[in-house]
């Protein structure tokens, strides 16, 4: 199969001290454009806005 599931967490919410957002989605692995960690703007809904969420293992 070449999608892998992957957790996105939010990174202003997580140096802050505040709750983390999660999100759960999926990646192809074998594209050359997704070589790194994913990197996504999401909606925080503790923060009330859209923050930078990245891929943690």
């Amino acid at each position: 199969m070449a999608q892998e599931i992957i957790t996105l967490e939010c990174t202003e919410a997580a140096a802050g001290g505040r709750p983390v957002s999660r999100y759960v989605t999926t990646r192809n692995k074998k594209s050359p454009r997704t070589q790194g960690r994913l990197e996504k703007r999401k909606y925080n809904p503790y923060l009330r806005r859209h923050t930078l969420h990245r891929e943690i293992k």
